[in-house]
C-alpha cells in the first residue's frame, strides 16, 4: 500500500511549492501599548533597559521615516499586550516577506526525501527516511509561526499511513511512538496587526509621546519633530488640524520654555545658598534648604524631576561635607590648647624662613653668593632645625613639621656645595647647589603652609 500512499505524498509536495518571495527591504513596525489603551509606533524591537523603555519612533509615515528615540518608564507599559503585538507582527511580516520562500524549501526537501524512499530498496532505511521526514514536518509549524498549518497536518496524515505500511513490510510492531506522532496546533495569535500609521497618526503618536516623557530637553525635541514634520507632511494631513496641532504645540513649547527659566532660576538661587551654608558648615541649613526645594517644586507642579532630583543630590552632597566640617571642628576644639601651644612654639622658626630666601634665591639662579651670606645661610637654617626639633608637634602638624626639617637641611647643603663649588671654580657642582636650593625653597614653602593650616579651624576648599 505504501507505494500509492508515497506517490499521493509527492504529488501534494511538488503542489506545494511555490516561487520563493522576494523578501521586503523592511523593518517590522510594532506598538508599545500603555496601560491606557493607547499605543505608540516603534521602528523595531521596543528595548527594556531597568526601569525603561527605550525605542525608535517614526515622526513621519512611508518608507525610511525620520526616528526619534523615545525613553519611557516600563511602569507606563503594558507588556503582556506589546509581547503579544510583537509577535503578531513577527509573524504577518514573516508571512508577508519569507514564508513561502521557507515552505518551499521545506517542501523541496519532503519531496526529496520521498523519492528516496521510492528508490532505496532496504526497508529499513525507507522506514528510517520516512520518519525523519515526518518529525521534520511536525515541527516545522511551531518555529514558522504556524504558516500553512493546514496542509502540512494533511501531508501528515498521508505519512503516517505510509509509515505504518512501512513497519508493517519491515516486520516492525504496528504500534505507532506517541512522541513521533505528536503535533501541537501553534499557539493562536489573538492581538491584531494594526495599519501602518497616516501622516496624521504618525504625528500625534509624536505627541503623546511628548506628554509621556520625563526628561524636559527630551520633550522639548519631540515637540519640536512635530512642528518639522507638520511643515514636511502639511501635502497630506488636513490644514484645519495642522493649524490648530501647531498652535497648540508652539504654546506648549513656550511653556516649556518658561518652566525651564523658573527651574533654572531656582536652580541658580538654591546652590548659591547651600555653598554658603556649606562653608559655615550650617547642617541644620542645608537640611531645611532641601525641604524647601522640596515644596517649591511641588508649587511649580513637578514639572521638572530630572533638575529636581540632581539638585538635591548636589545639596545632600554639600549635606555631607557640611557634616564632615562640623565634625573636624568639634575635633578642633577639642585640640585646641595642644594646637595653640604648638603654634607658638612654631613661630618663631617660621618667621626666621623669609631670612633665607634671598640668599637662595642667589644660589639658584647662579647669580653669585658671597662668603658671608652663604655663612648666615647656614647658621639660620641651623638654628631653625634646633629649634624645629626641640617642638613637639601635635599628630595633625607631623608631616608638615618633619617636612621643614628636610627643607632646612637642604638650604644648609645648599649653602656647603655652593662654597664647594666657588672654591673649585665647578659649574657642574654650582648647578647642584642651584638644584637643592630650588628644592629647599619649595619644600619649605609647602611646610609653613601645611603648619599654619593645621593650626587653623577647618574650612572646606
Amino acid at each position: 500500500m505504501y507505494p500509492r500512499t508515497i506517490a499521493s505524498l509527492l504529488i501534494v509536495a511538488a503542489l506545494s511549492v511555490v516561487a520563493p518571495a522576494s523578501a521586503a527591504d523592511e523593518a517590522t513596525l510594532l506598538r508599545v501599548f500603555l496601560k491606557d489603551g493607547t499605543s505608540l509606533v516603534s521602528f523595531g524591537e521596543p528595548a527594556r533597559v531597568g526601569e525603561r523603555v527605550v525605542f525608535s519612533m517614526p515622526t513621519e509615515s512611508g518608507p525610511n521615516p525620520p526616528l526619534h528615540l523615545v525613553n519611557l518608564s516600563a511602569e507606563r507599559v503594558d507588556w503582556d499586550r506589546t509581547n503579544r503585538y510583537a509577535a503578531s507582527a513577527r509573524a504577518a511580516f514573516y508571512v508577508r516577506n519569507q514564508a513561502e520562500n521557507d515552505y518551499a524549501l521545506l517542501s523541496n526537501e519532503i519531496a526529496q526525501a520521498l523519492n528516496d524512499v521510492t528508490l532505496t530498496n532496504d526497508p529499513a532505511k525507507r522506514l528510517a527516511i520516512a520518519e525523519a521526514a515526518r518529525k521534520r514536518l511536525s515541527e516545522w509549524p511551531a518555529d514558522h509561526f504556524g504558516y500553512r498549518a493546514a496542509e502540512i497536518r494533511q501531508m501528515l496524515s498521508m505519512l503516517d499511513e505510509a509509515i505504518a505500511d512501512l513497519r508493517s513490510s519491515t516486520g516492525v510492531s504496528s504500534r505507532f511512538d506517541l512522541s513521533l506522532s505528536a503535533f501541537a496546533d501553534p499557539t493562536t495569535i489573538v492581538e491584531p496587526v494594526l495599519p501602518p500609521p497616516t501622516p496624521q497618526e504618525a504625528i500625534e503618536s509624536v505627541l503623546t509621546a511628548s506628554r509621556l516623557v520625563d526628561n524636559s530637553s527630551e520633550r522639548m525635541s519631540l515637540l519640536t519633530a512635530v512642528l518639522v514634520s507638520l511643515d514636511q507632511q502639511k501635502n497630506f494631513v488636513p490644514a484645519a488640524w495642522a493649524a490648530s496641532t501647531r498652535t497648540s504645540v508652539q504654546a506648549t513649547v513656550q511653556s516649556e520654555l518658561r518652566t525651564d527659566h523658573v527651574y533654572q532660576a531656582l536652580t541658580t538661587r538654591v546652590l548659591a545658598v547651600a555653598d554658603a551654608r556649606a562653608k559655615t558648615a550650617d547642617v541644620r541649613g542645608l537640611e531645611r534648604l532641601v525641604r524647601s526645594v522640596e515644596a517649591q517644586d511641588r508649587a511649580l507642579g513637578n514639572k521638572r524631576p530630572d533638575a529636581v532630583t540632581s539638585l538635591i543630590a548636589v545639596i545632600d552632597e554639600k549635606l555631607d561635607a557640611a557634616r564632615r566640617l562640623q565634625l573636624a571642628r568639634d575635633r578642633f576644639a577639642m585640640r585646641a590648647p595642644e594646637l595653640t601651644k604648638y603654634r607658638l612654639a612654631i613661630q618663631t622658626p617660621i618667621d626666621l624662613l623669609p631670612q633665607l630666601t634671598p640668599s637662595l634665591e642667589s644660589i639658584k639662579s647662579l647669580a653669585g653668593s658671597s662668603p658671608a651670606s652663604l655663612a648666615a645661610l647656614e647658621r639660620t637654617s641651623t638654628r631653625i632645625v634646633e629649634l624645629a626639633s626641640a617642638i613637639a608637634p601635635p599628630e595633625e602638624a607631623a608631616a608638615a613639621h618633619a617636612l621643614l626639617i628636610s627643607a632646612m637641611q637642604l638650604a644648609k647643603n645648599a649653602a656647603g656645595i655652593r662654597r664647594e663649588a666657588a672654591a673649585a671654580a665647578d659649574m657642574a657642582r654650582a648647578w647642584d647647589a642651584s638644584s637643592a636650593a630650588a628644592g629647599a625653597l619649595m619644600l619649605s614653602a609647602k611646610a609653613k603652609a601645611d603648619i599654619l593650616a593645621s593650626v587653623r579651624p577647618p574650612q572646606l576648599p
